[in-house]
């Protein structure tokens, strides 16, 4: 699995897998870490693309070019924006990148909100 180096929340695990009960909850959720997550979220095609990944197991960037009316490239940058972030991982296949939701990161951007 290839994992950016400047994730926000790179030491967070798998792609797909449900947060473990107590990895949130060591977490600290600094101010930089909200704040790169809330500016990856701040574009109406990029919460699109988190639900429609929270929707599914994997997805491929093709799936979302079907779905969303935008460029494979566009796609991709957004896509770019969203793993730098934490919010989603994506796994090499052969030709394409298979993308899904990073649940640890989005636990950290839920919980790091309701504690402001």
């Amino acid at each position: 699995m290839n994992k950016p180096v400047n994730n926000a929340v790179a030491d967070l695990d798998v792609c797909c897998s449900p947060p473990e009960e107590s990895s949130t909850e060591e977490l600290d959720y600094s101010d930089d870490i909200l704040a790169a997550m809330a500016k990856a979220m701040g574009h109406p095609a990029r919460v699109r693309i988190v639900r429609l990944l929270s929707e599914r197991k994997v997805c491929v960037t093709g799936d979302l070019v079907a779905e969303l009316p935008l460029a494979q490239s566009t796609i991709s940058e957004h896509l770019r924006i969203l793993r730098e972030a934490g919010l989603i991982e994506g796994e090499i296949e052969g030709p394409r990148v298979s993308y899904c939701i990073n649940r640890s990161g989005l636990a950290i951007l839920k919980r790091a909100i309701s504690s402001l």
